[in-house]
């Protein structure tokens, strides 16, 4: 069926936002969507300068997301679905905003700043009936979708370890007491929620985990350290894991290890066979059959399953990256929304991707991992907090 744009707007990501470049960059790549409106910034003055920018007219510049909600509701081509690529303590209320207008959403993550906010969220979304999608990024990558159908298809066995660590360097110094406004937000309690580092990346790295593998974290035993003097959130995080399917793991997030860039790394071994993939060569994966040689599966190579060649654009050897595998996302979304509209059963084309339930996980996590820091690593449950708990703080080594 040959369907028309998904009209969208986006709240937050206005001129000198990282992230929300990114978005709009990500659905104009397979032509699928058009912004149309846009609550690009708390500060009207740059809402109004960024939507002229991006060719939005000035009447669907709003300076309230909640204004827009409700007269993008009311218009007959208002948006289908907003972006939310705010500091993460606004995701909570701008999603409520517009789930309650029945608008889809597609957002960030860590979906919000605590478990509370998280099960109020799944709440909302239940009721509404609205889409609802979580931008982990990194499932997109065509070789992260094949090594998950290696794990799917027994190529491995029995999974029994996992390794995953996401390392960077950008906060080895004091970042937030400069101009830096990224460094400044994510370091921030009052914006950025109860985790720094482990909430801003470490919760890629546990998404990617648990996707690939397809089990979910049960336990963690965690230490968090701020590195940096006077910083208030973690910026180093190690985590062991216990997966409800019997695999042990590790999980390693760092912004203070120099010499690292973007290093989102994923290793999983099984009774059978093991597999390596490097977000910065994302063009590989390495393939381990116990007693062989070690085979490297190239993206739309030989090797490579019909999942992960649905998801390629170009031939073997013309490299393929992260805007490609965020665009991989929007390609997933956009099929839903339109099954949806159309009153197809959207079940076969939304489980791959991120949900509001894997938002929650990942909030459980983040809990879990606070606890069981402040606790002298001891082992603790993703479970092990009530609905209406309130999350803790926990607290960081210095």
């Amino acid at each position: 069926m040959t369907h028309k744009h998904i009209r969208i707007g986006m709240v937050g990501g206005g001129d000198g936002a990282f992230i929300g470049a990114v978005h709009r960059i990500a659905t104009r790549i397979d032509d699928g969507y058009e912004l149309v409106a846009g609550a690009l910034s708390s500060d009207p003055n740059r809402a109004l300068s960024s939507a002229r920018r991006l060719g939005i007219n000035d009447e669907r510049s709003y300076s309230s997301f909640s204004a827009m909600a409700k007269q993008e509701k009311n218009r007959k081509d208002g948006i289908q679905a907003v972006i939310i690529v705010t500091p993460n303590h606004m995701h909570y209320p701008v999603a409520k905003a517009f789930l309650e207008q029945g608008i889809h959403v597609i957002c960030d993550k860590p979906v919000t700043k605590d478990l509370s906010e998280a099960l109020e969220l799944k709440k909302l979304v239940t009721k509404s009936g609205a889409f609802f999608a979580l931008t982990h990024n990194y499932t997109g990558y065509p070789l992260v979708r094949h090594a998950k159908h290696l794990v799917d298809n027994d190529v491995l066995g029995k999974l029994r370890v996992i390794q995953v660590e996401y390392a960077q360097d950008w906060l080895t110094e004091q970042a937030e007491s400069t101009e830096n406004m990224q460094a400044q937000w994510r370091t921030d309690p009052e914006k950025s929620g109860m985790a720094g580092c482990l909430g801003d990346i470490g919760t890629h790295a546990f998404n990617l985990a648990c996707f690939i593998s397809g089990q979910k974290v049960q336990q963690v035993s965690a230490d968090l350290t701020a590195f940096v003097s006077g910083r208030r959130l973690d910026d180093n995080v190690h985590t062991m894991l216990r997966f409800d399917g019997g695999a042990k793991g590790m999980l390693w997030s760092s912004q203070v290890a120099p010499g690292n860039e973007n290093g989102l790394k994923i290793r999983l071994y099984g009774e059978k066979a093991g597999i390596e993939w490097a977000q910065e060569s994302p063009n590989e994966l390495w393939l381990s059959l116990f007693g062989e040689p070690k085979q490297k599966i190239t993206r739309a190579g030989h090797g490579a399953g019909e999942e992960a060649n649905r998801l390629s654009r170009v031939p073997a050897g013309h490299p393929e990256g992260y805007l490609e595998g965020f665009a991989n996302l929007y390609v997933d979304i956009a099929a839903a929304i339109h099954a949806i509209e159309d009153g197809a059963d959207v079940r076969s084309v939304q489980g791959l991707i991120p949900s509001i339930d894997d938002g929650v996980e990942g909030m459980k996590f983040i809990t879990a991992v606070l606890a069981s820091s402040a606790n002298d690593s001891a082992w603790h449950s993703l479970n092990a907090h009530q609905p209406n708990a309130q999350s803790p703080r926990g607290k960081v080594n210095e």
